[in-house]
């Protein structure tokens, strides 16, 4: 009995590495974490490595995927106003805009005009505001849709919207609004004639876990009204008092107006995703397709996504271009900070360079495990001369990039695993010297009500939670 239990110990632990070793697609640091855990947990550990351990969505959803994005593709090139890049972004900074184009195949375009919210109040009235003023479409994708006075004013928006004759989507995720899409705002949507889409639903959970995996999801934030009106930043469709975490609220966000030719960019990536689930729809992709007008003395700026279907490391690759681009000032605030070698690297390298990094992290933090793989890393940051503040008015949930007041990244995009790998994301990054000035002094009121991270304080911190903090760390590859 004994010697059977051995065998089958090995067998396990021996197949699964082999799988481990044999990809071309994993990082040595997660193969390594891997391996550790099915030495330490051989059978719990296969069992996680079976559900969580690959990256995909399926083979028949891969296949759509990739049918679904050859025919987007098909209309980008007829779609875009643009220049020259060496007309539009100066010399210094093309590389970064020239690997945003890589991902998706979206050029930069050009006379573009953002408009930064003031606040969560304004943001809403002024999203409402256009969706009321619709003559043509709104889509919508969101994460997270509560039926909060938000959720429920959009959906309302949406329904009068639609009962005038303007042609509506709802997408949102099936995790993030699993309680959303039960509501009776879900169904009187549907009923005003308000096409809906679930994004990766799991109806059939079992089949779910076998054939993909359930933590891969939306947690893009898309709006795009009459093929002309886009916004992008890091709000869902919620109030900042986040009725299911309220311990945390408020929600701090950051969401820009866009008006210009990146506005086809959002609208695009949208079709993408609502098409894989939409097969009656596909004919529609023309309607996606409208070039909004450019605007005189615009900027320019260009949408990238991410998700399971693009390219391993796009987003930590396309992170670390923009960090390495920076030459005086680099700074970010981010809610999520898990970021892998290749990030933190460049993090450290920018700073002991002489570009002045700060980074701005909220101080209380959703999630204890992001909370704790974060401060692993603050010390390395400190020694290499990176500023770090933690927000204390509510859960800093603003995903901001500022380089030496010249350009900006915006979106959805965490610096964590879960963005580089797992979801699909979306960003606009601009060049432009005012919009990165307003969001500049964005961050820099979130900094006025922070806290600044010192040696001091890192050294107080006991054993015990050194230790802690270095395995959910170490452990992040897995979690």
């Amino acid at each position: 009995m004994l010697a059977a239990t051995i065998l089958i110990h090995l067998l396990i632990v021996a197949a699964t590495l082999t799988r481990i070793l044999a990809r071309g697609d994993m990082t040595p640091t997660t193969r390594l974490t891997w391996a550790v855990v099915l030495v330490f947990i051989p059978y719990i550990g296969a069992i996680l490595y079976f559900f969580i351990g690959e990256i995909s969505l399926g083979t028949l959803t891969n296949t759509r995927a990739q049918a679904i994005y050859a025919l987007v593709d098909s209309k980008k090139t007829d779609t875009q106003l643009t220049d020259s890049l060496s007309t539009v972004v100066p010399l210094l900074y093309r590389p970064a805009f020239g690997y945003a184009s890589s991902i998706n195949g979206f050029p930069t375009t050009h006379g573009n005009k953002a408009e930064l919210m003031a606040d969560a109040q304004t943001a809403r009235s002024r999203l409402l505001e256009d969706i009321d003023n619709a003559i043509l479409s709104v889509n919508v994708l969101y994460y997270i849709w509560l039926d909060d006075e938000t959720g429920t004013n959009v959906a309302q928006a949406l329904i009068r919207a639609a009962k005038r004759g303007v042609e509506c989507r709802a997408m949102t995720d099936a995790m993030g609004s699993r309680a959303f899409i039960k509501t009776k705002l879900w169904v009187e949507m549907q009923e005003a004639n308000v096409k809906t889409s679930i994004a990766l639903p799991y109806d059939n959970i079992v089949k779910t876990l076998f054939t993909s995996r359930i933590d891969l999801r939306n947690h893009r934030k898309i709006t795009v009204i009459d093929n002309n009106i886009t916004y992008c930043g890091s709000q869902n469709c919620s109030d900042p008092e986040f009725a299911v975490k309220p311990k945390f609220a408020p929600w701090i966000d950051i969401l820009l107006r866009f008006e210009g030719p990146v506005v086809v960019q959002n609208q695009l990536l949208f079709a993408g995703d609502w098409l894989i689930h939409d097969d009656a729809d596909i004919d529609t992709l023309n309607d996606f397709a409208v070039v909004p007008r450019a605007h005189e003395n615009g900027f320019a700026a260009q949408v990238w996504g991410d998700g399971p279907t693009v390219r391993a490391s796009a987003t930590p690759q396309m992170f670390s271009t923009l960090i390495g681009q920076a030459q005086d000032s680099l700074t970010i605030s981010t809610p999520y900070f898990v970021p892998g070698d290749v990030v933190l690297n460049a993090l450290c390298a920018a700073a002991y360079r002489g570009v002045t990094v700060t980074i701005i992290f909220p101080e209380n933090n959703d999630s204890w495990i992001v909370a704790a793989a974060s401060r692993s890393h603050y010390k390395e940051m400190l020694d290499a001369g990176i500023v770090i503040h933690e927000y204390k008015g509510g859960l800093l949930h603003s995903k901001t990039m500022t380089i030496d007041g010249e350009v900006t990244l915006v979106g959805s995009s965490n610096m964590d695993l879960r963005s580089f790998d797992l979801n699909y994301e979306n960003n606009i990054l601009l060049y432009d010297q005012s919009t990165t000035r307003a969001v500049y002094n964005r961050q820099q009121s979130y900094i006025s009500s922070s806290t600044l991270v010192s040696h001091s304080a890192i050294e107080q911190w006991s054993l015990a939670r050194r230790i802690w903090q270095n395995i959910i760390a170490t452990l992040g590859p897995v979690l």
